[in-house]
């Protein structure tokens, strides 16, 4: 329990400390945000602003992880390796998207088809070795289930191809869904601190009803939960940190770099805790958001040309309404608040159901 205190505090203050540095750095390299002209004019007073974030968050996150295993003397499990991995080889696609947008002074990036492609690289190698027989431990656990999984896992299983497709739309999906709610100052930072902290209670509680420490009919068949534990506890430092820099007026911006590695490790860490369908609730906020898009997108090809909000994804639609910034994130910040708060009332319940 130590090192997820001291990966969480450390994380912190590492993130804290650094994105201040960072904004001085890129900001006298000039890599600044693009922004889109058929956006909120409001935006376009952002133009310049000091982008790629997401790289302090990355680092804050390996430093403290890895600081706090020293300290404690733990040693990295699989499951930890393996969400880490997925954290930072999506970061890197990100970081890709985010550079072009500099380099080439423009608010598109990498061609949609190019980051498809590399989240799928990722999340497909995410996914086989999540599986894989050759990372069991001593009591036959791999860090990934063959089963659909809820509170724990379902009688539902699939053959293996069907399983990695599973893993690979769950990394797509939510990796895409943070990068598309990351659009207001602070928005994205906030949600991912909410719905993180949520998952290290989650690891928490399954560490301490595991089958191995607490054997009885209702335990958690999980490999690694705590140090998961200590993963999410470092995210969520991190988030908030950055979010000191981040929240409205933001002085930096996450950028692709950040919302990938975030949406991607949230999904990580659904697979890996068996708690996939329990992320839709929990991570509603970026469910919604990216519904938005879906919903935008199929009504105006199928009714050519008409529309179902003013603007997707969601946040916009209200912006464009005439809400301030700032009341949009805190609502939706609220909207986050509601979803763990039930997500866990629901874990929770379960539990408690099934004494």
């Amino acid at each position: 329990m130590r090192a997820i205190l001291f990966s969480g505090g450390l994380s912190l203050l590492i993130s804290l400390l650094g994105t201040r540095v960072a904004i001085s750095v890129l900001s006298a390299r000039g890599y600044g945000q693009e922004i889109r002209d058929d956006g909120p004019t409001t935006h376009h007073t952002k133009r310049g602003t000091p982008t790629m974030g997401g790289l302090v968050i990355i680092l804050s996150v390996l430093l403290a992880y890895f600081l706090a295993q020293l300290i404690t003397g733990s040693r990295p499990s699989a499951s930890a390796m393996l969400l880490l991995f997925l954290f930072v080889g999506l970061g890197f696609v990100g970081f890709l998207d985010d550079f072009i947008k500099i380099v080439k002074q423009r608010s598109l990036g990498l061609r949609s088809k190019a980051k498809m492609v590399g989240q799928t690289v990722i999340a497909l190698a995410f996914g086989l070795l999540a599986t894989s027989p050759m990372l069991e431990d001593a009591n036959g656990r791999r860090p990934a289930s063959l089963d659909i999984s809820f509170l724990r896992d379902l009688p539902i299983a699939l053959p293996p191809f069907l399983v990695i497709l599973f893993i690979w739309g769950i990394i797509a999906g939510f990796s895409n869904g943070v990068n598309l709610t990351d659009g207001l100052d602070g928005l994205a930072t906030g949600a991912s601190v909410m719905v993180f902290g949520a998952y290290t209670l989650v690891n928490i509680w399954q560490r301490n009803q595991a089958c191995g420490y607490a054997p009885g009919p209702n335990c958690y068949d999980v490999r690694d939960p705590l140090d998961l534990a200590v993963v999410a506890a470092a995210i969520t430092g991190a988030c908030f940190g950055f979010l000191w820099w981040n929240a409205s007026p933001a002085a930096i911006f996450m950028g692709d770099t950040g919302s990938l590695a975030l949406g991607g490790s949230l999904a990580g860490l659904a697979v890996l805790t068996r708690t996939e369908l329990l992320l839709v609730i929990l991570g509603g906020l970026f469910v919604l958001e990216t519904l938005s898009v879906m919903l935008q997108v199929g009504f105006f090809k199928l009714s050519k040309g008409r529309r179902i909000f003013r603007m997707a994804p969601l946040h916009h639609h209200f912006e464009m309404l005439g809400w301030e910034q700032v009341t949009v994130v805190i609502r939706f910040w609220i909207i986050t608040g509601l979803f763990v708060a039930g997500g866990l009332g629901v874990f929770y319940a379960e539990w408690v159901a099934t004494q």
